[in-house]
């Protein structure tokens, strides 16, 4: 982070923590900063902390080292029921005996609020969230849509500083999905504290998050903005998040020659170690070597999986160059495609990206 956005996040407002845990053989060492307003997405593939990251944020986990500040106030230490965070789980745990008015109000009861004052604040809240005709049903008549959102009424009707969010689409079918996400987004924009964001899904974390922050094994690989980090990844996790083939090498002007393998030509002039990226889309299959092509970089691979891609096939390619190559149905016929078989991939120097290492 760089300029003014630096500026923003080292106030004493919001967020500055550094997370270290150590779990056995596991350790989690993750800094995280963010300033009021900002949504911020721990993104990483199972087991690479997130859910340790979350849970030592809500005081659930005790930190071994590092910092836990909010709003300037040192929270390590403080008992997870005396922090100003709000904390909506993957399976919401809703009280299945209160009706939603109650969950919802269940949190300012414990801030000491009147049972008259906290069912006030939970029917605004409810309200808020556009769940009003709910208030009297019990968990089990709430779809799954209906459920998150009192689950994230329940968080915030304690005004916390600090939203924290685990998987919060996780348990929702794919058409719920895409409804309760633009909505969360909304209400995300909205809240004027800091909301952190656990999640494995990059959907998920690119649309309701203003800066993602990717852990592998326990650190952080890589952080920025959403549209920074899919033009920009540095790992193979991260690449394929977004959809990308991603090599490593050094490069010589417009010559890219990879750590591994072949040489990729590109339309960047650099010097140096570089990645190089291109989407599956911009690679064209080919049964016979191609002459007169005009594509300057050309490998021999050969066939090692197939599998349905949307409304595509996608190619998973070994041999000199492993890649993916995405075609349509019928090319993939017309090649006779099939796992051993070899093929010719080319791609043109103007459908790549190369960019510092």
């Amino acid at each position: 982070m760089t300029g003014g956005q630096d500026d923003k996040r080292q106030g004493a407002e919001g967020l500055d923590a550094r997370l270290v845990v150590e779990r056995g053989a596991f350790r989690l060492d993750v800094g995280l900063s963010a300033a009021p307003g900002d949504v911020v997405a721990v993104l990483g593939p199972n087991g690479a902390g997130k859910t340790t990251a979350l849970r030592a944020l809500a005081g659930l986990l005790p930190l071994s080292g590092g910092h836990l500040r909010l709003d300037g106030r040192e929270l390590d230490g403080t008992p997870p029921e005396s922090r100003p965070v709000g904390v909506v789980f993957q399976d919401y745990l809703l009280f299945p005996h209160l009706s939603a008015l109650d969950n919802v109000a269940f949190g300012p009861r414990c801030h000491g609020a009147s049972r008259a004052e906290a069912r006030a604040q939970a029917a605004e809240w409810l309200d808020r969230l556009g769940l009003a005709a709910h208030a009297a049903s019990k968990p089990r008549k709430l779809s799954g849509g209906q459920a998150q959102r009192v689950a994230l009424a329940r968080a915030l009707a304690t005004h916390p500083r600090l939203l924290l969010l685990d998987e919060p689409l996780a348990a929702l079918d794919a058409r719920t999905r895409l409804d309760v996400r633009a909505r969360l987004r909304r209400h995300l924009a909205d809240f004027e504290a800091v909301a952190v964001l656990v999640t494995h899904d990059p959907l998920d974390a690119m649309v309701l998050a203003d800066h993602l922050v990717v852990i592998e094994d326990g650190r952080s690989v890589q952080e920025g903005a959403p549209a920074d980090i899919a033009r920009h990844p540095r790992t193979d996790y991260i690449a394929r998040l977004v959809g990308l083939n991603l090599y490593r090498g050094r490069a010589d002007g417009h010559t890219v020659r990879l750590d591994d393998g072949p040489v990729i030509t590109t339309t960047e002039d650099l010097t140096g170690p570089v990645f190089v990226a291109f989407p599956p889309s911009a690679v064209t299959l080919h049964r016979a070597r191609p002459t007169g092509s005009s594509a300057r970089n050309l490998w021999r691979c050969e066939v090692a999986g197939l599998e349905t891609h949307g409304d595509r096939i996608r190619a998973a390619l070994g041999g000199e160059l492993p890649l993916a190559a995405d075609l349509t149905t019928m090319a993939a016929a017309e090649l006779d495609l099939r796992p051993g078989g070899t093929v010719w991939a080319t791609v043109k120097a103007t459908q790549t990206h190369a960019y510092p290492a």
